[in-house]
């Protein structure tokens, strides 16, 4: 596969499973992800890369942040003396949901923001250098034959994941990257067409 063919093809792939990259395989990601556009050559990125038992820490820190979460809006909801009351069977599915969410692959590399000051790089710029870093690593997957799945969602915005992961405060994730095998031939999605998305100034 050539570099334009890789840009084609490229397509996000849920279903995941073992192995996951390791050794010169998982350098070439993470030497990928470093190969970003980088403004002033800050670096202002982090990988958190977990696998094995760290998943299962992970899991651990989702289902706290979660808790902590629900605790907060429970505390509102009574604060506020309303009828609405939290669904325990609901709850009970919300927390199973979210201690399996880090087994749905072999592998996640947590991609964070690591600001730097400077007066020629906004913040804005370099959050999205660590998509940028996100978006490499998952391109440099496909091209080894892995599949991988670039997810957000709420936890990605909790100060308590962020605490739980070591990250400064004022900093962010840009994104969990799910890596793996896939676990069946992925279907090349059509392409997407380009004609309402561009504007030409000639």
């Amino acid at each position: 596969m050539n570099a334009i063919e890789l840009l084609l093809q490229r397509q996000s792939t849920p279903l995941l499973t073992d192995p996951a990259p390791s050794g010169t395989d998982l350098t070439t990601l993470l030497s990928a992800g470093m190969r970003v556009p980088d403004h002033g050559g800050i670096k202002p990125w982090h990988f958190h890369v977990i696998s094995g038992q760290g998943l299962q820490r992970l899991s651990e820190l989702f289902v706290e942040a979660t808790t902590i979460e629900l605790s907060s809006k429970a505390e509102l909801i009574a604060g506020a003396n309303t009828q609405e009351s939290i669904d325990e069977h609901a709850l009970n599915e919300k927390m199973a949901k979210v201690a399996k969410m880090p087994f749905r692959a072999p592998m996640i590399i947590v991609i964070s923001t690591q600001y730097v000051e400077h007066n020629k790089v906004p913040a804005q710029e370099q959050l999205i250098a660590a998509g940028c870093c996100a978006q490499a690593m998952q391109m440099a997957a496909f091209s080894l034959g892995y599949g991988a799945m670039w997810r957000t969602g709420d936890l990605a915005y909790s100060d308590s994941v962020k605490q739980g992961l070591g990250l400064e405060v004022g900093n962010d994730i840009a994104g969990f990257l799910y890596i793996g095998t896939p676990t069946k031939e992925p279907h090349i999605k059509p392409a997407k067409d380009f004609k309402n998305n561009v504007s030409y100034w000639q």
